[in-house]
C-alpha cells in the first residue's frame, strides 16, 4: 500500500526541530486518500515530537506526488538539477517543505 520513512533530529541542537520524509504509495493504491491519511499521522506524530519542519524531495516529473504533497500544504522551495540519473537520464527534484 504505502508507507513513510521518517529521519529527524540529530546530534545537534540546531537540527533537533526537522524531519526529513520518504514516502511511496503503490500505483494501485494511489487516488484512494492512503497518503493524505498517511500525512495525517506524520503530522500527529511531529506535533508529539516537537518537529517544526517537514521536508522531502520528489522528481519534478511526478505530478501525483507533487499534486499530493501541494494538497497537503508543502511547498518547493528549491530544484536540484541533475540530482538522480534515472532509466539513462538526469532528472531533477524539487526540495520541499511544511513549516507546522
Amino acid at each position: 500500500m504505502g508507507g513513510i520513512l521518517v529521519g529527524y533530529g540529530g546530534d545537534a541542537k540546531r537540527n533537533k526541530h526537522s524531519a526529513y520524509i520518504v514516502i511511496g504509495i503503490l500505483q494501485d493504491y494511489r487516488g484512494k486518500g492512503i497518503g493524505t491519511k498517511l500525512f495525517e499521522e506524520l503530522e500527529h506524530w511531529a506535533s508529539n515530537h516537537n518537529i517544526h519542519r517537514l521536508e522531502l524531495s520528489v522528481v519534478t516529473r511526478n505530478e501525483p506526488g507533487l499534486s499530493l504533497y501541494k494538497k497537503m500544504g508543502f511547498e518547493i522551495e528549491g530544484t536540484k538539477r541533475h540530482s538522480l540519473f534515472i532509466d539513462g537520464e538526469f532528472v531533477d527534484e524539487y526540495e520541499m517543505v511544511k513549516l507546522l
